[in-house]
């Protein structure tokens, strides 16, 4: 008779903690680039409201992520994409990148509120890439102040478990003159209900 013995699983390859030093180095300290992707997406000529994006990552234990990497991609202020796809191909770049504060773990991106896409709510795209994610973590961030048109989403509305789209709303708060939403994720957690919901792009 054979006798089975138990091993442990290998440890699968993720991106690693020197993951910032290619992909935002000068979060990371380093000088590489010429041309750098940032969390600053306005430019003084930029179109639309003026907005910041805050919040943490936390992981199942509810620490908050410090290694952390978000890529934003979005629509200008008309709804349109820096794609040659779309059909008015924006001057907006809509795209940018950043880590959390790593004694905060607070990231933070300055944008514009966008557009109505193809019908669907105002919305951000967003990919998290981390230690111990083997694939990005692909979400969506919607605004608090378009309930009626979020309501209307068919991506947000095709969440089978309704108690989690909230999930992907993010709060405003008026600081002062800035507006600022407010944008926690929650890669995982023991409710259920408060994790936040990721697409299988």
């Amino acid at each position: 008779m054979t006798q089975l013995t138990h091993h442990t699983e290998t440890a699968s390859q993720t991106g690693g903690p020197f993951v910032h030093i290619g992909l935002a180095p000068l979060q990371a300290g380093f000088e590489i680039f010429q041309n750098n992707f940032g969390n600053v997406l306005v430019k003084p000529d930029t179109q639309g409201e003026r907005i910041a994006i805050e919040g943490q990552v936390f992981d199942g234990s509810g620490t908050p992520l410090r290694d952390v990497l978000i890529e934003l991609w979005q629509a200008d202020a008309e709804g349109h994409y820096a794609h040659p796809a779309d059909p008015q191909p924006s001057t907006f770049r809509g795209f940018g990148r950043t880590g959390a504060d790593f004694d905060s773990g607070v990231y933070r991106f300055e944008t514009i509120k966008p557009g109505s896409v193809g019908g669907q709510a105002p919305h951000l795209c967003l990919v998290l890439f981390a230690r111990g994610i083997n694939i990005g973590l692909h979400t969506r961030l919607y605004f608090s102040d378009e309930a009626a048109a979020n309501a209307k989403d068919a991506v947000l509305s095709g969440i089978e478990w309704e108690v989690r789209r909230k999930t992907l709303v993010a709060q405003r708060e008026q600081r002062g003159s800035e507006v600022v939403y407010r944008f926690d994720i929650r890669v995982q957690s023991h409710d259920p209900a408060q994790e936040t919901v990721f697409f299988d792009i």
